[in-house]
């Protein structure tokens, strides 16, 4: 089928730029909201990034303040990485999983790094449970097998990222304050 032999290949082909190949100079948040959908594979499921999202970012701990009015290369690392997480997680899960990581006293860049790595080798892996002949009556059955997939690996992250959760702290949120109540 045509349709999934372009989804193999884009899934085999398609990955984020390395940390070098970042823009040099500091990015305004209408170059970055342009900018990130071609650090993904995805097909126009609406807008990957607003001004709005990363302001929210920014509000929940996830993404260190602009330079002024302008975004780096550690902030195209993160929303990078925020925009492919929070496809499966919800932003407690990804700000827990990447306070975790800051802790192992990485720098950005190998943050970065390790999930390229990482997103290539599921994607590859992925690509590789694409069959690129078949009938439209195997559709299902395909997209039941990556369904079932995505739940087992979803159970063991949620599960992961709950012990996470018990030997570490929660992480204070800048700029908010504490609920009423809470402690």
């Amino acid at each position: 089928m045509e349709e999934l032999e372009e989804l193999r290949d884009r899934m085999e082909r398609q990955r984020p730029v390395a940390w070098e190949s970042f823009p040099d100079i500091g990015l305004y948040m209408d170059q970055v909201i342009s900018y990130l959908p071609r650090q993904l594979v995805h097909y126009g499921e609406g807008d990957l990034l607003t001004s709005a999202m990363v302001n929210n970012y920014i509000k929940d701990g996830l993404l260190p303040r602009a330079e002024g009015k302008r975004y780096s290369k550690p902030h195209l690392g993160y929303l990078t990485a925020i925009c492919v997480l929070k496809q499966v997680l919800s932003v407690k899960e990804i700000s827990r999983l990447l306070t975790a990581g800051r802790k192992r006293k990485s720098s950005d860049e190998e943050l970065y790094a390790y999930f390229c790595r990482k997103l290539d080798a599921a994607l590859t892996e992925t690509a590789e449970h694409i069959p690129t002949e078949g009938e439209d009556t195997d559709l299902p059955r395909l997209a039941l097998d990556l369904a079932l997939r995505s739940y087992a690996d979803r159970l063991a992250c949620q599960r992961v990222l709950d012990i996470l959760a018990q030997r570490s702290p929660e992480p204070e949120r800048s700029g908010r304050k504490r609920e009423r109540g809470g402690k």
